[in-house]
């Protein structure tokens, strides 16, 4: 069993809190955290590894003080949302790179991931909709291009770490898939607008939509997707807005 220094926290939530010891980050979660939830994570960390992507490297999974940790490299440097914080006029040169580096994401596959599509049925059967609502986003859903790319699925500023030689590493993987690349774009929207930026929302949906020459049309197709997806985990004061978003079904 590995002995680390639990001093340093870095970040704190309900079930799970992560450290820093010297140039590792631990990971450790709460005692009912299902063990198959940190392997899985632990491989998405692996498996993105195995690409050219910047991201930390996984050292190791462990046991500390009878509960499941994952151990990683630690990256220094600042954040990209610590540095729109410290440089609101840079906004527009820091959404650019951040778009730039979610399309580097993109160009990637790793084939062990869980699929974005089964995972998306999965959570519309348990976001407590009407079943008229669910039935219509399932089919919906069916309907959209299956892709292969690999999808961040958490993609905000607050994880995209710039080094000290403006290096660009991205970090937390626990959510990650392989799937379509504009319903990774829309979570990120999402992210934004349920954050109270909306018009940095607006701003990202426009940049990735002539960044990767899609049509706003075709990504707006997840949105309802995406929304009800979200409202299994939804904290009370977003849920409200997601399932405006949910309920928006084009019935043809």
């Amino acid at each position: 069993m590995a002995h680390y220094n639990l001093e340093k926290i870095i970040a704190a939530r309900t079930d799970k809190t992560i450290y820093c010891d010297g140039d590792k980050v631990i990971k450790v979660m709460g005692h009912s955290y299902p063990a198959s939830d940190v392997l899985s994570e632990a491989l998405n960390l692996a498996s993105v590894g195995e690409t050219p992507l910047k991201v930390p490297k996984l050292l190791e999974v462990t046991q500390v003080e009878g509960k499941w940790a994952i151990v990683w490299e630690y990256v220094a440097g600042h954040t990209l949302a610590e540095l729109i914080e410290k440089h609101p006029e840079r906004f527009d040169e820091y959404l650019e790179r951040f778009v730039d580096i979610q399309l580097e994401v993109h160009r990637f596959s790793a084939s062990r991931l869980p699929l974005l599509t089964e995972k998306l049925h999965r959570k519309i059967r348990a976001s407590g909709l009407d079943a008229t609502v669910r039935y219509e986003l399932h089919t919906r859903l069916d309907s959209l291009p299956k892709h292969t790319k690999l999808c961040h699925g958490d993609f905000n500023p607050s994880n995209i770490i710039i080094t000290e030689n403006n290096e660009a590493y991205v970090i937390d993987w626990s959510h990650a898939t392989q799937g379509n690349a504009s319903a990774d774009a829309v979570q990120t929207y999402l992210l934004f607008y349920l954050a109270g930026k909306i018009d940095a929302a607006e701003k990202y949906l426009n940049l990735f939509c002539k960044k990767s020459d899609t049509a706003k049309q075709y990504v707006q197709k997840w949105i309802s997707i995406i929304s009800a997806s979200r409202l299994v985990k939804a904290k009370p004061e977003e849920k409200e807005f997601l399932l405006h978003w949910a309920n928006v079904v084009e019935y043809e």
